[in-house]
């Protein structure tokens, strides 16, 4: 039976074990853990999306972190990639809250929903093109599901960017050609056959190598955010 709603979707997510190298590695990392979370026990499954089905924003990453979403259990949630995410979109009036620590934190987004092209923690933050590709039909139904109300897509880094237009590609949307290179605020505008529109919004990656070095900074963040919502 097809997948029809975002809950059923997201419960499929969580059960899954298709790559042998990220279930070792999310229950290897929910087991050894951090010495700062010592106590706490890990998430150490796939990771779902966060946020309302009728969101007008989706939020698109690489990939859960280790000891970020892979032990909370909520995409962008623990940890300083998710500090600044929040932190921004808050001040955007997309979140309740300017800090996402937990599952049961009373974090709630608006109009906004959050995800990632690769549902499981993987080493160095590097799933492999196998298994981005053995992810992709969780990542194009959660767009299927979600096409009837998005206008635009924030895409955080390079690998999210490629994942996303090859599922836009897939999905009948006229992707312009040369497909267009991934940079800080690129705005690309697309429409399918049905003709949807979309506005996809490059940004950095709020990752600590990002922001710990100034290339990332919260002033560019919130302006690509509000690039995205059209402002």
């Amino acid at each position: 039976m097809k997948i029809k709603t975002l809950a059923q979707l997201d419960s499929a997510i969580t059960k899954c074990t298709l790559c042998p190298r990220l279930v070792e590695w999310r229950e290897e990392v929910a087991q050894t853990k951090r010495k700062s979370y010592q106590a706490e026990k890990y998430w150490g499954k796939p990771v779902t999306g966060f946020g309302p089905a009728d969101a007008s924003l989706l939020i698109l990453g690489l990939a859960p972190g280790a000891h970020g979403a892979n032990r909370t259990g909520r995409v962008f949630t623990g940890d300083s990639s998710g500090d600044w995410l929040y932190r921004a979109l808050h001040k955007a009036g997309l979140a309740k809250l300017s800090t996402s620590s937990s599952k049961d934190d009373g974090q709630e987004l608006y109009k906004t929903r959050i995800f990632c092209a690769v549902r499981c923690a993987p080493p160095d933050n590097k799933p492999s093109n196998d298994e981005r590709d053995t992810c992709a039909p969780f990542f194009a139904r959660e767009l299927e599901l979600l096409m009837p109300t998005a206008q635009s897509i924030l895409v955080l880094g390079n690998f999210a960017w490629t994942a996303l237009f090859t599922q836009l590609a897939s999905m009948d949307f006229a992707i312009p050609k040369p497909r267009p290179k991934f940079g800080h605020g690129v705005v690309v505008k697309v429409k399918n056959l049905a003709s949807k529109e979309l506005k996809i919004v490059g940004s950095y990656h709020p990752s600590q190598q990002n922001t710990f070095t100034g290339k990332l900074t919260e002033r560019m963040l919130d302006q690509v955010i509000k690039k995205a919502l059209g402002s």
